[in-house]
């Protein structure tokens, strides 16, 4: 059997909590690192906002050594590529040959992370692509995985501090994607049968942050100097370590 050497890319959340359970099961494939994207401003994952040390608590957990791509806070796109490229040259290096994802249905996604891998002479492996995202969530809770809400968008301010249950499904909006992978929220994994012993952490305090939203971006519109400009306006729990 030909092993595949791995870096799996970790965000935290519970799309990679499934994912990587799956991965661990395929002894086809060998996870070498846990690979996490860090906004190097505040200490915390990028985008989720998740506290650096909550991130090594997790990896601890897991037993599977983390690996840290520092990014400044808000990345130009060139940048951002430029120093993805530099490191997975250097993880290639080491004998990685392939890059583990949690993407669900995210085709433009999907497409730009197989062509910059490509670039390298990587490959990309997906374990939940195409799968329908309601099986995901009741077989992510049907293991044991409990998972907190850490980042929702602006009008799912109800929802974030709560952890997921099956009633707590029930209560999200018919637009919303159980899953978030419209990016409606984010979570942070902190139970389940991939862990060695929970994380501890206790609810801080809630905060309001916009985004410049691309271009052709609806979401939200904000005035300033009674001109609209369009925003990405997301609520962050801060989670603090027990």
């Amino acid at each position: 059997m030909l092993k595949k050497f791995c870096v799996f890319n970790w965000s935290g959340g519970k799309d990679s909590a499934l994912a990587l359970y799956h991965c661990l099961q395929n002894p086809e494939l060998e996870i070498k690192y846990l690979v996490t994207t860090i906004n190097d401003s505040v200490n915390r994952i990028s985008m989720h906002g998740v506290r650096y040390n909550l991130l090594v608590a997790q990896a601890q957990s897991i037993g599977i050594p983390l690996y840290e791509i520092r990014l400044p806070e808000m990345p130009t796109m060139s940048s951002y590529d430029e120093t993805m490229r530099l490191h997975l040259n250097k993880l290639k290096e080491e004998g990685i040959t392939h890059s583990v994802f949690g993407d669900i249905f995210l085709e433009d996604l999907k497409k730009y992370r197989e062509e910059r891998l490509a670039e390298i002479g990587l490959r990309g492996i997906f374990p939940l692509w195409k799968k329908d995202t309601t099986r995901l969530i009741n077989e992510f809770l049907s293991l044991g995985f409990k998972t907190v809400i850490v980042c929702t968008k602006e009008n799912l301010v109800e929802f974030v501090g709560q952890v997921i249950t099956l009633d707590l499904i029930k209560q999200l909006p018919k637009e919303v994607d159980v899953c978030g992978e419209n990016g409606e929220f984010h979570t942070f994994v902190f139970e389940g049968p991939i862990f060695k012993t929970p994380i501890k952490y206790s609810l801080g305090e809630k905060v309001f942050k916009a985004y410049q939203a691309p271009k052709n971006t609806d979401d939200n519109c904000f005035q300033k100097d009674d001109k609209p400009i369009n925003k990405l306006g997301f609520w962050y729990v801060d989670l603090i370590e027990n």
